[in-house]
């Protein structure tokens, strides 16, 4: 069976929970990013991603073709990385990120 041409992503709770604890809550007072301006500037791009893309995306384990991750330069951070896992109905679920600011 082909892979649709686009999948449904949803963020779980658990992606929102890391972002707070790898980045402020508001602005820092030289700039640097809060959660909400990852969410807002980031994370739009990397939903697009996993959706048109999952499958060619790195699988997260050799073999392991349901997990796969996306690493990329930020706009606001140095560089994130985010785990998605692609569930029994299709839809990609983004799980977990990684920051380096």
């Amino acid at each position: 069976m082909a892979a649709p041409d686009r999948r449904i992503v949803r963020v779980s709770p658990a992606l929102f929970d890391q972002l707070d604890e790898q980045l402020r809550a508001e602005r820092g007072p030289l700039g640097e990013p809060s959660a909400a301006d990852f969410v807002v500037m980031e994370l739009p791009s990397v939903v697009e991603r996993f959706a048109t893309d999952f499958d060619v995306l790195p699988e997260v384990v050799e073999g392991l073709r349901s997990a796969r991750m996306l690493i990329m330069p930020g706009r606001l951070v140095r560089n994130y990385v985010v785990y998605g896992v692609l569930t029994t109905d299709g839809t990609v679920e983004l799980v977990a990120v990684s920051i380096e600011p």
